[in-house]
C-alpha cells in the first residue's frame, strides 16, 4: 500500500537541458520547500483532539493530513521526516475528526468558516485526500486504527460510487478520481473500473477548445479542477486515453492566462477576476504544454509560495519533462477561440496592453452559481495590472458592459438567501447575441433587445489605448456603458473637476460636473465623455454567502456613459501615466 519515492534535496532548479532543449525539473527543489513547511502545519495540530487548524472546525481543516504523510514517505537525503514515528502518530491521529464527525453513510454536514452550513455532504476534496493518506501511511498505522480509517473509506466511497458520479461536473470528477485511488487501495477493482468509465465522460464532454463547461462557455478557474481530477487520476491509472484531454487544456489556458499569472476572467462564468496568481496542478505535468504553463506561472509565483498540498501531489504523482520553446515577448495576431466554426473570444497582446474580448451569452439562470455574462472586455497592462474588466456576477448590472432599460429593475435585497434573478420588468443587461471582429480593429457587436451596442479596441501605442463605446436608440429605453474597474484600497481617485478622495470602504458617487472629463486612477488616466459619471461601490452578489452578501473590496468602481440620440457613441482613451 505504501509508495514512497525517493528524491536527493538540492538546490531550486527550474530547467535542465535535455536532448531536446529544456526540461521542467523541480521535484529536487519542491520536497525541500515540503520539509520546511512541515513545522507550520504541525503548530495547528491539536494533540488532544487531533484536529488542524483554528476556529471553528471544518473538514477540510483535516487536509494538511496529506502532505504530511508524503513528507513521511518520501526518502530523501535531509528529508528528516521519512518515516518519523511522531510523524505517523500526527497523521493517525489527525483522522479522529473525520471518524467522530461523520454520519452513518460516511458524510459531514458541510461547514463554512463563517458558520453557515450547507447541509450534508461526501466532502470530494476531503476523502480524496482521506485515501491518498492511507494508500501512503496504512501499512505503518496501529491495526485497530488501520481498520477504523479502512471500514470509514469503505463506507464513504461505497456512498460515493452510488449515488455521486451520475453527471459530468468538477465535484463528481474529482470523485471519480478518489475512487480509482480507493478501488486500488481498499481492493475493489469494480470501482477502479466506474471511475475509469466516468473519467472517459469526462474526456469526452471536453470542448472542442479545450476547457470544460458548466453552464455556457468555459469555467475557467473551475478548469483547474478538472485538470486536477484528471491528472492524478492519470498518475494512478497510466490511462493514457486521457492525455489528449491534458494536452488541448493546456492550450487553452495558456492562451486565457494574463502575463502576470492570473486567470482571466472574461469568459468566466462561475468566478470573477482574483488577482492571485494561478500555481496550476499535477494535471498540467504530464504534457509539454501543460509544463510551459507551469514554468511560467512558477516564474511569476516562486516555488517556495507553492502550498504544501500542492506540492505533496507533484511530488507524489507529477512528472518531470521537455517545456516548448516560446519566442520573445512580441506583438502578434488576435488569438481567436473558435468553437462549432463560430469566433467565440479573443485575446491579444500587443507590447505591454493585453486585451480580452469574449462573445459568449448565454440566458439568465436559476442557479445562484452560474453568473450572468454581462462583462465582456478586459484590458490589461503590464506595469498596472488588470485595468478595466472584472468579470460576471448576478443582480448587479453596474457590472455589465451595456444596460438597455431601467438599472433599479434588478438588484439584490440585503439578506436574501434564494432570490429571484430576473429582472422586475423590462432591462437587458445580458445580450441575447455577441459577434466578435478582429478587422480593422478587435470588438463586438451585442444585441440588447431592441438595441445593439458595440465595443472596438484601438491600441495605439505602449502607453496609449482606445476604447470605443457604440449604441443605436431604437427604442425609447435608456442605453448606457458601464466601464469597471477594481479596487485598490488606499489609492487616490482625481477627476477633471479637482475632486481627489481615497478609495476606502465609504460610498461616494461623481456627478458629470465633478468628473468633468477626467479621471486618474491607479497610474491610469481615462479621458471620458462630459456626461460621464463614477460611483462606488458597485457590489456583486456572493454565491458562495447564503445571503449573497458581498463587501467593498469585492466591488467594483463603475464609470457610467449614457447614450442618447444626439450622442451614440463616445471613445474613452486610456493613458498610463505611472
Amino acid at each position: 500500500m505504501m509508495r514512497p519515492t525517493t528524491l536527493a534535496l538540492a538546490a531550486t532548479l527550474f530547467l535542465g537541458a535535455s536532448a531536446g532543449g529544456a526540461d521542467l525539473q523541480y521535484k529536487q527543489a519542491i520536497l525541500g520547500h515540503l520539509v520546511e513547511k512541515v513545522p507550520g502545519i504541525l503548530k495547528s495540530f491539536d494533540a488532544e483532539t487531533g484536529r488542524f487548524g483554528l476556529g471553528i472546525w471544518i473538514c477540510g481543516d483535516q487536509h494538511d493530513m496529506y502532505p504530511l504523510a508524503v513528507a513521511y514517505a518520501t526518502k530523501a537525503d535531509g528529508n528528516r521526516y521519512y518515516q518519523d514515528p511522531e510523524l505517523l502518530k500526527v497523521i493517525v491521529k489527525a483522522g479522529d475528526p473525520l471518524l467522530e464527525n461523520m454520519d452513518e453513510r460516511g458524510q459531514w454536514v458541510f461547514t463554512k468558516k463563517d458558520g453557515s452550513t450547507w447541509g450534508k455532504i461526501w466532502m470530494p476534496w476531503t476523502y480524496s485526500r482521506w485515501i491518498r493518506t492511507f494508500e501512503l501511511v496504512g501499512d505503518r498505522m496501529p491495526p485497530e486504527a488501520r481498520q477504523r480509517w479502512s471500514d470509514a473509506l469503505t463506507l464513504g466511497y461505497t456512498g460515493i460510487s452510488k449515488t455521486q458520479l451520475s453527471s459530468v461536473h468538477n465535484i463528481p470528477t474529482h470523485h471519480a478520481m478518489g475512487l480509482y485511488i480507493a478501488g486500488k487501495t481498499l481492493d475493489r477493482p469494480e470501482w477502479c473500473e466506474q471511475a475509469a468509465t466516468f473519467m472517459m465522460k469526462v474526456v469526452e464532454q471536453q470542448s472542442e477548445a479545450g476547457y470544460w463547461s458548466e453552464g455556457g462557455g468555459p469555467v475557467v478557474l473551475y478548469d483547474f479542477v478538472y485538470v486536477d481530477a484528471v491528472g492524478t487520476y492519470y498518475a494512478a491509472s497510466g490511462d493514457r486515453r486521457v492525455l489528449p484531454a491534458l494536452e488541448k487544456v493546456a492550450a487553452f489556458h495558456r492562451h486565457f492566462t494574463y502575463p502576470g499569472g492570473q486567470a482571466v476572467e472574461t469568459i468566466d462564468q462561475r468566478n470573477p477576476y482574483h488577482d492571485t496568481v494561478e500555481a496550476g496542478n499535477v494535471g498540467f505535468t504530464f504534457t509539454s504544454a501543460g509544463r510551459t504553463f507551469l514554468q511560467n506561472q512558477w516564474s511569476q509565483l516562486g516555488l517556495d509560495r507553492l502550498s504544501a498540498d500542492l506540492i505533496a501531489s507533484l511530488l507524489l504523482c507529477g512528472e518531470e519533462g521537455p517545456v516548448e520553446q516560446i519566442s520573445a515577448h512580441e506583438d502578434a495576431p488576435p488569438f481567436v477561440l473558435t468553437e462549432g466554426g463560430v469566433d467565440r473570444a479573443a485575446t491579444q497582446q500587443s507590447g505591454p496592453w493585453f486585451v480580452c474580448l469574449s462573445a459568449y451569452t448565454t440566458p439568465i439562470t436559476k442557479s445562484r452559481w452560474i453568473q450572468d455574462r454581462q462583462n465582456f472586455a478586459s484590458i490589461h497592462h503590464d506595469q498596472l495590472g488588470l485595468i478595466l474588466g472584472g468579470g460576471n456576477t448576478k443582480l448587479q448590472p453596474g457590472w455589465s458592459s451595456f444596460t438597455v432599460g431601467d438599472t433599479a429593475l434588478l438588484s439584490h435585497t440585503p439578506g436574501d438567501e434564494n432570490p429571484d434573478f430576473l429582472p422586475k420588468g423590462e432591462l437587458y443587461h445580458i445580450p441575447s447575441a455577441a459577434v466578435l471582429t478582429t478587422d480593422p480593429q478587435l470588438g463586438l457587436d451585442l444585441t440588447y433587445g431592441p438595441e445593439t451596442c458595440r465595443i472596438r479596441v484601438d491600441i495605439q501605442d505602449a502607453r496609449r489605448l482606445v476604447f470605443h463605446v457604440e449604441a443605436t436608440s431604437e427604442s425609447s429605453l435608456p442605453v448606457a456603458a458601464h466601464l469597471t474597474l477594481l479596487p485598490r484600497m488606499g489609492e487616490i481617485l482625481k477627476t477633471g473637476g479637482n475632486k481627489q478622495i481615497t478609495l476606502d470602504d465609504k460610498p461616494f458617487a461623481l456627478a458629470p460636473d465633478e468628473v468633468r472629463g477626467k479621471l486618474t486612477y491607479a497610474g491610469c488616466r481615462f479621458r471620458l465623455p462630459e456626461v460621464a459619471s463614477v460611483r462606488w461601490p458597485v457590489l456583486p452578489h456572493n454565491p458562495y454567502r447564503k445571503d449573497g452578501r458581498a463587501g467593498p473590496s469585492e466591488g467594483r468602481i463603475e464609470i457610467y456613459i449614457p447614450f442618447t440620440q444626439d450622442h451614440r457613441q463616445y471613445d474613452i482613451v486610456l493613458e498610463i501615466v505611472e
